[in-house]
């Protein structure tokens, strides 16, 4: 397609058009990225390279007790593959544990799953990489070891995460060793996340799951009232997947299957396909009340009905059939806001990256902690943060997501992927908890509706329907101030509860490279400390 090149945002940022191509949320990782095309590697190895310089210069999202999705396209076999490294709740994990609760907590063992990122590494590896696996950790070690310069965005949200995690000493000693977290353009060193980076690359994975790292994790649970046990760590495996995909303007939008919410994108894409919104101006009162609206109801299903695939009562095929997502279309009023439930019968901690390369080769990566460092607990002597993944479970008996041993909870985290007519177009992912996939969506909607470039649909403001399903936020900028009171005001006069002009916190971070003829254009997010970086 022809997009505009037009940049009617506020921008910190412009596209970076090249033949190779990194882009994520921390310019450090970014250069990681590109060292390792530089030095003959691919994709696969720019991305890996990537992620994990992230778990050290962007602790607070993601860490080397992640979980991580991706999705690839592999030029030398022409296809699309999808992995899915997200852990599984320890065995002995089970409802009686929080009886008395009405949600799962968030901090301390009981939201601990199996970490999966490290496994995520080694498989992608081991099937699409060119660099030695050690080789990907240079970067990462030497940040570590001998510190690196702490990025503003990064350094806010240390500074939050050290007043939430106090009662942890161990997370303390680690990631606040002066008692608090360390400022913008200050040099924090992790030694220990060095040596264990360094054991992670000579055995390749092998310690972090059946050795020397694994019996550690497993003896501070049993010290500190932990359920995970060798055999959780030892049986652990990522699981190459089929991506599921939805229709939309001509190119199709693939996602990682539950136990993802990457469905829900699918979903509310499926239904504004019945909406023509290109018909409505961008921006205006009646784009966005059709965008909302569909994405509730995406998300009311989503609700229900994700959950680890071996649990679920539905197959994800049933809520893209086109039948149900014609009907959910029509239910949609564009007089008046709606607070719709389920009616097919049975965050904010995380690092994205895209990487591309001249051959062809486009690749979707997430890692996530889930919140901030995750659960609190750090092992000790490692610098491994645990995320609190099963914080995504839920308490209700007969729930498909219900927690339970051996488990996958509900994930936030969804690496985006488009194809047209059968070939590669756009890698891309919005990072934020339950943002992700309202993100997907306007990314979709401003590119593919509206013609923007990349970088023009990660600068525009963007719409959060909330948790609850009944509020609605906006950013400031959708249109000139005058303008916009008038766009809020007849949002409200529909019946959303919308909030306005909130800060970009709780509205993600994008990530984004689009197939030209001749290379790749990439846009990067202006809320994030990133960059898009190429050659």
């Amino acid at each position: 397609m022809t997009f505009s090149w037009d940049f009617p945002y506020t921008s910190q940022r412009m596209p970076v058009l090249a033949q190779n191509m990194v882009a994520t949320s921390q310019p450090l990782a970014a250069q990681a990225g590109l060292d390792a095309l530089r030095r003959g590697g691919n994709a696969v190895d720019a991305a890996l390279a990537t992620a994990i310089t992230l778990t050290v210069v962007e602790p607070t999202s993601n860490g080397l007790g992640s979980d991580a999705f991706c999705i690839l396209w592999d030029s030398n076999s022409q296809c699309l593959y999808g992995l899915n490294a997200s852990g599984r709740s320890p065995q002995a994990l089970a409802p009686e544990l929080f009886a008395g609760r009405d949600r799962m907590p968030t901090l301390g063992w009981g939201p601990v799953t199996v970490p999966g990122a490290v496994s995520a590494w080694v498989a992608l590896s081991e099937r699409f990489g060119k660099l030695p696996f050690d080789d990907l950790f240079d970067a990462a070690i030497h940040y570590a070891r001998d510190g690196f310069l702490v990025s503003p965005i990064t350094a806010a949200g240390w500074a939050r995460a050290v007043n939430h995690y106090q009662a942890f000493p161990s997370f303390v000693a680690t990631f606040a060793p002066r008692g608090r977290a360390p400022q913008t353009g200050e040099r924090f060193r992790c030694p220990d996340q060095a040596q264990t980076l360094e054991t992670i690359a000579a055995t390749q994975g092998e310690a972090f799951y059946r050795g020397d790292l694994a019996a550690r994790i497993v003896a501070h649970a049993a010290d500190t009232g932990g359920w995970i046990t060798t055999e959780d760590l030892a049986t652990h495996q990522p699981e190459w997947v089929t991506p599921i995909s939805q229709e939309y303007c001509g190119v199709y939008l693939h996602e990682i299957p539950p136990n993802g919410q990457g469905l829900a994108a699918l979903i509310a894409l499926g239904i504004l396909r019945y909406l023509n919104l290109a018909q409505y101006p961008v921006d205006s009162a009646d784009s966005i009340h059709l965008q909302v609206e569909a994405m509730k109801i995406a998300f009311a299903e989503a609700h229900r009905h994700i959950a680890d695939p071996a649990w679920m009562e539905v197959p994800p095929g049933a809520l893209l059939n086109e039948d149900f997502l014609a009907e959910r279309a029509r239910s949609i009023k564009m007089d008046r806001a709606q607070f719709p439930k389920s009616e097919l019968p049975a965050d904010h901690g995380t690092v994205y990256l895209t990487t591309a390369d001249a051959g062809g080769m486009m690749v979707s990566f997430i890692q996530s902690n889930y919140m901030g460092f995750g659960s609190g607990i750090v092992i000790p002597g490692t610098g491994i943060s645990l995320q609190n993944r099963g914080a995504g479970f839920r308490l209700e008996a007969g729930h498909p997501n219900c927690v339970a041993g051996s488990k996958r909870p509900y994930h936030t985290i969804i690496p985006g992927f488009v194809t047209q007519n059968g070939y590669p177009l756009m890698s891309f992912g919005v990072m934020g908890g339950h943002m992700q996939p309202q993100g997907h969506v306007q990314m979709m909607v401003r590119i593919f509706d509206y013609g923007q470039n990349p970088q023009t649909a990660s600068d525009a403001p963007r719409w959060y329907v909330e948790e609850n399903l009944t509020n609605l936020s906006l950013e400031p900028g959708f249109a000139p101030p005058d303008i916009c009171i008038r766009v809020v005001d007849e949002l409200r006069q529909r019946g959303h509860n919308v909030t306005p002009n909130l800060p970009p916190g709780r509205f993600g971070g994008a990530q984004l490279i689009y197939r030209l003829d001749d290379g790749y254009c990439a846009g990067t997010d202006w809320r994030k400390d990133g960059q898009a970086v190429g050659y």
